[in-house]
């Protein structure tokens, strides 16, 4: 059966929203993405509506997510939601306390898995920016073991794994998608039958994830992979290696801090003093990699400095176009000042709303003063001004960065060589100590 035209229209909407705000995404394991029948991706849950939106936009089949009830009552959220094809759920948090009645959830759902659709749920049931999973509801092994009619049925695990996720154009996501989980057949009212299947759910998902003890150590896994990433950059283009590295480092923390509590602070410390001294040159692990030869510094500067100077014109009629927008965004989110996990969501809900209300009035004020002719051109230029502003004020921030570590080697000619030598002792630290962890931790085995 043909896509509804509906479901099409909100994953373009997906695609774009995710590809505006995220600098990155992964996608890893798609082969493992069945390309028909039914399909439960069950998936972790860190930063709100955001996981449902990245997930839609990246994997190959349109999915129908469940999603809290509250949500269709909101302007913005409830007709997406709608398009989405979304299932509500009721929690008992939403309820008053009330034990909720999701029979209706449990019907939509199985049907629209005997038509062979694919169901997106979170099952750890909310939102949270921890780094860690959170313990899994039952729903999704109720609705696996409940479905006895139409296609066979594929339970689909994906880990999702964030890097600065809130920040607008800096964060980055990797999907990884692990192998189906195996369902046994059971009487969908055997509790033992839902516990086990939560259970291998739950060792499934935390095989796809990093899982760290606070999201200081997570930013410290990040700090410690750009180094490997430099040290290692054969192994480290393969963004699978990327992901298992980062969990193997994550859980290789885990282990350290209960068996080698000292060793382990001490190298927290060298690793977040080397983290503040990059920082405050203005350097990146890639631009002590690299260096700064005379000819590479110049041949640089002049690609650089030419299309600041030739974009300029565009750019400033985009920052023009959009700064009205902009800054009430930045000003809304922080006198909201959402949690971690909602920060992405809070800044594309805001921004769809302000957005379109800026640029109705900022076209009327044009067609006012200069008639029909501006308007057009105004309306006509939005768009693409609005991405062509997105990368000139990017690589604005880039070139300044790149000029202040510049500054700061050449005034000091013996940081970039003390730096080269402190980042290669921690490299030669790290491997030292992962090298103490048993082989079960670092692959997650129990």
């Amino acid at each position: 059966m043909p896509e509804p035209a509906s479901s099409r229209l909100f994953r373009a909407l997906a695609r774009f929203l995710v590809s505006l705000f995220y600098r990155r995404v992964e996608v890893i394991g798609l082969d493992r993405v069945p390309p028909r029948g039914a399909l439960v991706v069950a998936a972790n849950h860190q930063q709100g509506l955001m996981d449902g939106l990245l997930l839609a936009a990246s994997f190959p089949r349109p999915l129908r997510p469940i999603a809290k009830a509250p949500l269709f009552r909101y302007p913005i959220i409830g007709p997406v939601a709608r398009l989405a094809g979304a299932i509500p759920v009721h929690r008992r948090q939403d309820q008053q306390g009330s034990v909720p009645d999701n029979d209706a959830m449990f019907a939509a759902a199985r049907r629209a898995l005997a038509d062979g659709d694919a169901v997106l749920i979170f099952p750890e049931g909310v939102s949270q920016p921890e780094p860690t999973l959170m313990p899994l509801r039952t729903g999704a092994a109720r609705l696996v073991l409940g479905h006895e009619s139409g296609p066979a049925l594929t339970l689909l695990p994906v880990g999702l794994m964030f890097h600065e996720p809130g920040t607008f154009r800096v964060g980055s996501a990797i999907i990884l998608i692990g192998e189906p989980v195996p369902v046994v057949a059971a009487d969908a009212t055997a509790d033992d039958a839902v516990r086990r299947l939560t259970a291998r759910l739950d060792t499934a998902l935390r095989s796809l994830i990093v899982e760290a003890h606070d999201r200081h150590t997570l930013d410290l896994v990040h700090a410690a992979e750009e180094i490997w990433r430099e040290e290692m950059p054969e192994v480290a283009a393969d963004p699978l290696a990327r992901a298992r590295w980062r969990q193997r480092a994550a859980r290789a923390h885990s282990y350290l801090s209960a068996a080698e509590p000292v060793r382990l602070g001490a190298l927290r410390h060298r690793l977040e003093r080397y983290v503040g001294e990059l920082e405050a040159a203005g350097l990146t692990d890639r631009d002590l990699s690299e260096g700064y030869r005379l000819r590479a510094v110049l041949r640089y500067a002049l690609r650089q400095g030419l299309a600041l100077i030739v974009g300029l014109p565009l750019a400033l009629w985009g920052i023009v176009n959009h700064v009205l927008p902009y800054q009430l965004t930045a000003l809304v989110i922080r006198a909201l000042r959402p949690d971690a996990d909602v920060e992405a969501t809070y800044k594309v809900v805001v921004g769809a709303a302000l957005y379109p209300l800026c640029w109705a009035l900022e076209g009327w004020l044009a067609w006012r003063v200069l008639g029909g002719r501006l308007l057009a051109v105004f309306l006509v230029s939005l768009l693409p001004t609005a991405f062509f502003a997105l990368s000139w004020t990017a690589r604005l921030r880039r070139v300044g960065r790149d000029t202040r570590g510049l500054w700061a080697v050449l005034r000091d000619h013996g940081l970039r060589p003390h730096l080269l030598e402190r980042r290669r002792a921690l490299m030669d630290e790290f491997q030292a100590l992962v090298e103490r962890v048993p082989e079960r931790q670092l692959e997650g085995a129990s």
